[in-house]
């Protein structure tokens, strides 16, 4: 891993009206625009869901890197991020988000341990630690 700080680059292009095109140096074009909820087509990626992959994906790539140092093995694992847009003092923002993360373990026996190991890359996505909003957990964790 390089030393801190990091530096993440992205940018955003669009004409009046239309959909945005997102681009970052060596990786794909992504299109967007709003969500339904604000009068968008609902048919491209917006912000809000932008959001939502980056933590849902964040989780998980936590859960591998604690993983990587328990040595703990496991089947797959599934995260979905749902998050809640308010309005709180006139200002409209994501007041909590819920990941619900199910983990498909080897064994009976490894469900303490995954329950455990999912808890500590909650703690540690540097995604949900960014937000002001409050971030839940709500795991399933089945044997194979």
């Amino acid at each position: 891993m390089q030393s801190f700080p990091h530096t993440y680059n992205a940018s955003v292009t669009a004409s009046q009206s239309g959909h945005l095109a997102v681009t970052a140096d060596g990786l794909p074009d992504l299109a967007a625009a709003p969500p339904a909820e604000f009068d968008g087509p609902g048919d491209q990626w917006s912000p809000e869901t932008l959001l939502m992959s980056s933590l849902a994906s964040c989780f998980i790539l936590s859960f591998r890197a604690v993983d990587a140092a328990s040595r703990f093995e496991w089947v797959s694992i599934k995260c979905q991020s749902s998050g809640v847009l308010d309005r709180v003092d006139k200002v409209t923002k994501f007041t909590s988000v819920t990941h619900h993360v199910h983990l498909l373990v080897h064994s009976e026996g490894d469900i303490d341990k995954a329950g455990k190991l999912l808890q500590k890359a909650e703690s540690v996505c540097l995604i949900s630690n960014s937000l002001s909003a409050e971030v839940h957990l709500e795991t399933e964790i089945s044997p194979v």
